[in-house]
C-alpha cells in the first residue's frame, strides 16, 4: 500500500469563521468552523482523495485492510483518534468531555481527551482551562445557574506554537480569535455548561457527573531536537495518541523518511508550507498547507521533501 491524501469534512457551527479556506477547505456554508481531517466517526467520515482507493471512506478502507492500522492498534475496538482544524471567530461554549467509562456507559462511544496546538491567535486571544480554585458540586451548579462560571475558570492568553493538553473532565473553551489543530479521542460527546446566550442545549447534570473541580496544571513540553535538518518536538505521549511537530531547522532539510513501519499508521497534517511525498516507485503527491496524509502501517517506502511544518500523529504500544 501507498500513502494517500484524505478529503476533510467541514462543519458549520455558530462560532466559526472562514480562515480554514486558506488551508484549502471548501464548503457551501457561510462558515467553516471545523474541518475533520482524520475521521472514522459516523458524524463525519474522511474520504480517500488519491490513489487506488480514492472515493472510499477511510472506514471502508480500514474494514478491507485492518492491517493498515498497525500492530499498536490491535487492542482497539474502533479507530482511535479524530483530528480537526478549528477556527474560532467567536467564543466556543464552556464545556467538558467525559472519560471513557462514563461515555461508553452513557453515550455508546469513548470519552474525549484532547490536545490543542495553537496555529494562530489574534491579539488578546485566550482559552479557558480548568478551574482557578477547587469547587464543590454545589458551588459548580450555582455558578452555572447564575452565569458566573467563566469567572471561576483560568483565563490563559495564548500565542502561536503553544500546546495545551485537555484531559477528559477538564472544563474548557477555545476563545475567539484562536486557530487550532486538535488531536482527540474518536468521540463527538460534549457537555455544554455555558453558551453565551446562544440558545443551544446545555448538559448540566451530565457535566456535574464528570467534571474535575480542582485545578490542573498544563503539561511541560519536551525540548525540540534537531534531526537531519528537521526540528522535532513531542507534543503529547498520552494513553490515546503520540503527537510530534516537525518543522525545518535548516533551509534545505533532508527528506523525511516514511513507510515500512508496521507498528502504527501515521497521519500528517500540514500546517504551513509546501512540498511532496514520493513513494519508492516514483509516485508523487503534492503536500500544501492543510493537506491531510494517511500513511498505512507497512506502507511502501517513501520520503517527504519541502519546506513544511506538520503534525504527525501515531499510536504507540499503550494502545
Amino acid at each position: 500500500m501507498k500513502p494517500f491524501l484524505l478529503q476533510s469534512v467541514c462543519k458549520d457551527y455558530v462560532w466559526g469563521g472562514n480562515r480554514l479556506r486558506t488551508f484549502g477547505k471548501t464548503s457551501d456554508a457561510d462558515r467553516i468552523a471545523e474541518s475533520w481531517e482524520l475521521s472514522c466517526h459516523p458524524d463525519g467520515e474522511s474520504r480517500i482523495a488519491s490513489g487506488e482507493f480514492a472515493g472510499l471512506t477511510l472506514t471502508a478502507f480500514l474494514t478491507q485492510h485492518p492491517e493498515a492500522l498497525g500492530a499498536n492498534c490491535r487492542k482497539a475496538d474502533r479507530f482511535p483518534v479524530l483530528i480537526k482544524l478549528i477556527d474560532a471567530q467567536k467564543n466556543l461554549s464552556v464545556q467538558v468531555h467525559p472519560g471513557d467509562a462514563y461515555a461508553l456507559a452513557n453515550e455508546g462511544e469513548p470519552g474525549k481527551t484532547e490536545l490543542w496546538y495553537i496555529i494562530d491567535a489574534a491579539p488578546g486571544a485566550e482559552i479557558l482551562y480548568g478551574v482557578k480554585e477547587a469547587m464543590t458540586q454545589t458551588e459548580f451548579r450555582e455558578s452555572i445557574e447564575t452565569g458566573t462560571i467563566t469567572e471561576k475558570l483560568r483565563h490563559i492568553p495564548v500565542h502561536p506554537g503553544e500546546v495545551y493538553f485537555i484531559p477528559a473532565g477538564t472544563l474548557h473553551a477555545i476563545g475567539a480569535g484562536c486557530l487550532v489543530a486538535e488531536v482527540q479521542e474518536n468521540s463527538n460527546t460534549t457537555y455544554r455548561v455555558y453558551d453565551y446566550g446562544r440558545g443551544r442545549a446545555l448538559h448540566i447534570d451530565k457535566a456535574m457527573d464528570v467534571t474535575t473541580l480542582r485545578p490542573i496544571e498544563a503539561e511541560v513540553l519536551s525540548r525540540p531536537v534537531c534531526i537531519n535538518g528537521w526540528r522535532a518536538q513531542h507534543l503529547s505521549d498520552c494513553d490515546y495518541f503520540y503527537v510530534t511537530l516537525w518543522e525545518p531547522e535548516t533551509a534545505a532539510p533532508a527528506a523525511w523518511r516514511v513507510g515500512e513501519d508496521t507498528a502504527s499508521f501515521l497521519h500528517i497534517l500540514v500546517l504551513d508550507g509546501s512540498g511532496t511525498v514520493q513513494t519508492a516507485d516514483g509516485e508523487r503527491l503534492l503536500l500544501e498547507k492543510g493537506a491531510s496524509l494517511f500513511i498505512p502501517a507497512g506502507a511502501q517506502k517513501g520520503r517527504i521533501a519541502g519546506n513544511l511544518r506538520f503534525i504527525v500523529t501515531e499510536m504507540d504500544q499503550k494502545q
